[in-house]
């Protein structure tokens, strides 16, 4: 009798096992099948930027996002020098893992008894914006693992950075290199300076805290500086070397402006800005007034407080 409650304990084990597996299959299933649609299209919205917008519900504040996608041809090769010296110097040369840098990353943390230096590569980094939590846990971590493999082999490096460079955050609400541009200096991200790319980089790791720019102005010019040293010893292969467009933005393709929180949508006219503040909210229903940013304008930023008529704007060009 004990030996046969034994047998269909284990059984039950390994069934319980079993259907864990599969649920863990199925769910990574639909990760990869999202990887694959990436080769194509663009992600509408990132497991980073929905995790912003629940912690701005659970404030009470409407949540914010300004992204506006740009091709990684008209992104400046000064931005993506930049962005590589600082968070992913041998980006073409590794597989999706640095792993010089995380022995050294280990080293460190093993000295210093805590975790005090990270050492993820952009395709580490992409993969948890994209499909994963902040948190860290072994369990993410080897999560993010699988798919950073599968980033790599599916997508290939051009496609990796065009897709980092579109999706990641850069302030308060601001994700991609273009909405990043206009909103700390207004121009497009085709025209930024080898020393505004360095700041947009130095600013990365935590732009909304530790590197905030406003709070830490003296951290984030000495990480500027140092990415800009490094920025000459990058190494990009001709091909991977963007050629910016400089036409302005104001030759934009018709777009679509979604509203977070708001299930309507106001499309662009051609000639119309691709990046502004919507006055008013009203318009959804009706008639929108639009505002043409002017150069900087977006600098300081949105004004604070959870206004309606301060909801954040995201332009998908449909072409």
């Amino acid at each position: 009798m004990p030996r046969e409650r034994s047998h269909r304990r284990r059984r039950w084990i390994r069934w319980a096992m079993g259907l864990i597996l599969l649920g863990v299959a199925i769910a990574h299933g639909t990760i990869l099948i999202q990887v694959v649609r990436l080769r194509k299209a663009n992600p509408e919205m990132t497991a980073l930027m929905k995790e912003r917008a629940q912690e701005a519900r659970a404030r009470g504040a409407i949540p914010r996002r300004v992204q506006i996608w740009v091709p990684y041809g008209r992104i400046s090769p000064h931005l993506v020098r930049a962005v590589l010296a600082g968070e992913d110097p041998r980006f073409f040369i590794h597989h999706g893992f640095d792993w010089v840098q995380i022995r050294e990353a280990l080293k460190k943390n093993i000295e210093e008894g805590e975790i005090v230096r990270g050492a993820s590569t952009i395709t580490q980094q992409l993969a948890k914006n994209l499909f994963l939590s902040t948190a860290r846990h072994p369990i993410r971590k080897l999560h993010e693992a699988v798919i950073t493999v599968e980033l790599e082999l599916i997508l290939g490096k051009r496609r990796i950075l065009e897709l980092y460079l579109n999706v990641i955050e850069w302030g308060d609400g601001i994700y991609g290199a273009e909405a990043a541009a206009q909103h700390y200096f207004g121009c497009s991200a085709a025209h930024l300076s080898p020393e505004q790319a360095a700041f947009l980089a130095a600013i990365i790791p935590n732009p909304r805290q530790t590197y905030n720019p406003t709070i830490h102005p003296q951290r984030v010019e000495r990480r500027r500086r140092i990415i800009r040293r490094r920025m000459p010893q990058v190494f990009i292969p001709a091909r991977f070397l963007p050629a910016a467009s400089p036409r302005p933005f104001s030759s934009f393709h018709p777009g679509v402006v979604q509203l977070t929180g708001h299930s309507s949508g106001v499309t662009l006219g051609a000639g119309m800005p691709a990046c502004g503040k919507l006055l008013g909210s009203s318009g959804l229903r009706g008639r929108s007034r639009w505002a043409t940013p002017g150069a900087g304008s977006l600098a300081p930023g949105f004004p604070p407080g959870p206004r309606p008529e301060d909801a954040a704007i995201c332009v998908s060009p449909t072409s």
